[in-house]
């Protein structure tokens, strides 16, 4: 009951007086494999330190009417690690994120509160983050030759923006997994780049303003573990809910696992795309890939999918003592 109040208490308070107006997180498919991403509450959740990279290039083939490159490209490293003596866990991240002549570099870096609650764990966790987020508004195509926006800001325009991120995860080890977070809760605001007014009639007017802003966004997800009496295969289901107050994003995926080192899968994210994964692991090492088919109205007729892959390597910090066996190590 404790562990249901904060988690409604933390999703409550964060919620309250947000006023947001785009979707501004990057997207990824293999979420299941980047939680610390979308939540800091899972730094320090698993026993061992784990590097992860992620390289995503959406709507492959899609440009503008020059032949520019505008679909959204995103690069990903971030590192997590239980740290005892701090009673949690840390984690650092960094990444660039690219749509259009938009391009964001963030560092972030998180400290996870974990304990041990009934059969699993609980992590509490908080992330800092700093936003260089630049625009090139050199490069815009005016459908408008009178553009009030692009007659005031011409060249490129860069500033760094600083949040920060919250969670609460509960997971217990081999069985399930939930979690809810909040990223860029300030909704932090950079200086007015333009600012003009237009006349509707000869009676009204609408003003405008354009600043970088980061939109708060929301994360619930989770997973289970389902076990066949073949006790080489798993199941293994996930959902996650990404949401602002613009948009709402339902993730829901299904893993078959074969002895704890090949698997492969479906997700389904509504209204945009239906995705094929697959991956292995070799020792410490995983790497996955996969690709989405589109299926909103932008359509395989101007771009051909989105291509994703992970790379991940996890190493136990301390050295075990005697022999002890793991069935399924995949989300360390």
């Amino acid at each position: 009951m404790r562990l249901k109040r904060l988690t409604i208490f933390l999703f409550l308070v964060t919620i309250i007086g947000s006023g947001l107006f785009a979707q501004q997180e990057p997207q990824f498919t293999q979420n299941m494999f980047n939680r610390v991403f979308t939540n800091p509450g899972f730094a320090g959740i698993g026993e061992g330190i784990c590097v992860t990279g992620l390289v995503r290039q959406q709507w492959a083939g899609f440009k503008d009417s020059e032949g520019n490159k505008v679909a959204p490209e995103t690069f990903l490293v971030s590192i997590e690690s239980p740290v005892r003596v701090l009673r949690g866990g840390l984690s650092a991240l960094v990444m660039q994120d690219k749509i259009g002549f938009t391009k964001t570099i963030t560092l972030r870096i998180g400290y996870a509160y974990v304990r041990e609650v009934g059969y699993g764990k609980l992590g509490i966790g908080l992330q800092v983050g700093f936003n260089n987020r630049s625009v090139d508004f050199s490069k815009f195509i005016a459908v408008d030759p009178n553009d009030q926006l692009l007659q005031q800001i011409s060249g490129e325009e860069s500033e760094i923006l600083i949040d920060g991120a919250l969670g609460v995860v509960y997971e217990v080890p081999d069985q399930y997994y939930v979690g809810v977070s909040v990223n860029q809760v300030m909704q932090t605001q950079g200086k007015e780049l333009a600012n003009w007014t237009t006349n509707v009639d000869s009676t009204t007017t609408e003003s405008f303003l354009y600043r970088m802003t980061l939109v708060r966004t929301f994360y619930l997800q989770g997973g289970y573990e389902f076990l066949f009496r073949n006790p080489n295969f798993a199941l293994l289901p996930s959902a996650m809910v990404k949401f602002d107050k613009a948009s709402v994003q339902l993730d829901v995926a299904a893993l078959l696992e074969y002895k704890s080192m090949f698997w492969g899968g479906l997700n389904y994210r509504i209204q945009d795309a239906v995705s094929v994964l697959a991956g292995l692991q070799y020792k410490n090492f995983k790497i996955g890939y996969s690709y989405d088919i589109t299926t909103s109205q932008l359509g395989l007729s101007r771009t051909s999918g989105s291509h994703e892959v992970m790379l991940k390597y996890c190493f136990k910090i301390e050295p075990e003592r005697g022999r002890k066996s793991y069935r399924n190590t995949r989300f360390l």
